[in-house]
């Protein structure tokens, strides 16, 4: 390895130099950070501002969520108000897909162009005017436009909030914290199952408004990313930035110093295009990200969740019971994984989640078998009930945040923006598919379908034991150079 590479996959080692070289020039922002009180990135205690940063940003994700589950209790009502067939319905549900991978092809542009807190902005204008097509719709065509519309939204959200909130948290919160934004989206999707329960469908989709309002009206007092400023060259802007994040009694100068440092060595190399990722240096880090997403959709979460209702039909199960239980599961179990994820590491719960999901689509597998041989008829409904709980519940607390997580720590801020883009396009476009075949999947064999989740789920588990690295407790800039290293020594 050459003393270039070396620098690089330590910012630490060359922070000194640039330090020296920038502050006898025109940067006099840092003389106001003198050493305070208390540590930014050791603290326990999250700075409040950091916290209702984190909460405005969010909002998005319970966006997601809402939209996510509208499809499950609404489908029987629409199909009877406006007249549609399986196959239209199938096409409502998976057209959120379509948006959001159209939102996901322009969402890291999006937000380097114009910022993570304003792209957040536009995904719910077009979350808006979703909403109000499908309250509004008379005809399944206008349900397509709004489903459309809200999936272009979420799409661009499915990158920006965790992005964003991995930018601006410590070292020490930053899995936790990122890890709120699947939590939001459970909370999200919970409550629209158990609105949707009692409330017309129309009334439904214009409750899903309401919170999109919240965070629209709430953006202009949070601050931006600082490494996004940083990035964009903005520097007294994204020292502020940090300071009001940390608090104002924080000692934020070696924070602010490493984000220069690794933005000012990142600008000496062009902006990478979607092609231009497949290098040898962002090699490891495209694997794990795209490895990551694609597994976790052919897992078969999105057709578990789009259409829980029909499973538990077709388990002979009540439906009313089994969504209850899942809300019972998901929003404990996606809490626990946030406590977890900064205490256990990624790759632990990564691991353990990957074997229940494994585990559950198995026991459903089990009980449609049992089902189709006309045996145990009493103990089948029970079987995929529990084997739906075990794999939403392992979900929740794991593969379902982490990769999100993952991709917003490893890529370098020159190729976040096309590499997040991919990854998240990659996410929707194995989701649509996912969504789009469910139906068709079960009613060729219900055994087979959460069969072949079942082995998808076994091989997360070697490709996490072999290729996923732990994030736990460095600093993105650490994370990123040391996956750069790596990738340069082969």
């Amino acid at each position: 390895m050459d003393t270039k590479t070396t620098e690089f996959s330590n910012p630490l080692l060359f922070r000194g130099n640039v330090d020296s070289q920038r502050h006898d020039d025109n940067d006099d922002s840092f003389e106001e950070h003198k050493p305070r009180q208390h540590n930014a990135t050791t603290s326990s205690l999250p700075p409040p501002t950091l916290t209702l940063t984190t909460l405005v940003a969010v909002f998005g994700s319970y966006v997601f969520g809402t939209a996510i589950g509208y499809s499950s209790p609404t489908q029987s009502r629409i199909m009877i108000d406006l007249n549609l067939s399986v196959a239209q319905f199938s096409m409502f549900g998976s057209i959120l897909t379509i948006g959001a991978m159209i939102g996901a092809i322009v969402s890291g542009t999006i937000a380097d162009y114009v910022g993570r807190r304003l792209a957040m902005g536009f995904s719910q204008l077009f979350c808006i005017l979703g909403w109000l097509a499908i309250t509004f719709s008379k005809d399944v065509w206008w349900l397509y436009i709004g489903r459309l519309l809200v999936g272009c939204g979420i799409g661009l959200l499915s990158y920006v909030v965790p992005v964003y909130i991995a930018e601006i948290t410590p070292k020490n919160l930053r899995g936790g914290f990122t890890t709120v934004h699947q939590l939001m989206i459970c909370c999200g999707m919970s409550l629209t199952y158990l609105i949707g329960a009692y409330a017309n469908w129309r009334i439904l989709a214009l409750i899903g408004i309401i919170p999109c309002l919240v965070q629209l009206l709430s953006l202009p007092f949070i601050p931006d990313s600082p490494r996004w400023l940083a990035k964009v060259g903005r520097l007294k802007e994204s020292d502020s930035s940090l300071q009001r994040l940390r608090g104002k009694n924080a000692d934020v100068y070696k924070e602010a110093n490493e984000i220069r440092d690794y933005t000012e060595a990142l600008q000496q190399q062009t902006e990478a295009s979607i092609i231009g990722l497949f290098q040898m240096q962002y090699l490891k880090s495209l694997t794990v990200g795209v490895g990551l997403m694609i597994l976790q959709q052919f897992g078969g979460i999105n057709g578990i969740v789009f259409y829980a209702n029909s499973i538990f039909i077709s388990a002979g199960f009540s439906e009313s019971i089994g969504t209850i239980a899942m809300v019972a599961v998901k929003i404990p179990m996606t809490t626990l994984g946030v406590f977890l994820m900064d205490k256990s590491g990624r790759r632990p719960l990564l691991l353990l989640s990957a074997v229940g999901t494994c585990l559950g689509c198995f026991l459903a597998a089990l009980s449609f078998f049992l089902q189709d041989m006309h045996k145990w008829k009493e103990v089948s409904p029970v079987l995929a009930l529990v084997g739906v709980l075990v794999y939403v519940g392992s979900y929740s607390l794991g593969i379902g945040a982490i990769p999100w997580v993952i991709m917003s720590e490893i890529f370098p801020i020159n190729v976040k923006g096309s590499a997040g883009s991919l990854v998240t396009l990659i996410n929707w476009l194995c989701s649509w598919i996912v969504s789009y075949t469910f139906n068709f999947l079960m009613t060729w064999s219900s055994t087979g379908t959460f069969f072949g989740f079942a082995v998808i789920c076994g091989f997360t588990v070697l490709f996490v034991a072999k290729l996923v690295p732990e994030t736990k407790g460095r600093t993105l800039e650490e994370i990123q150079a040391s996956l750069n290293s790596n990738s340069t020594k082969r």
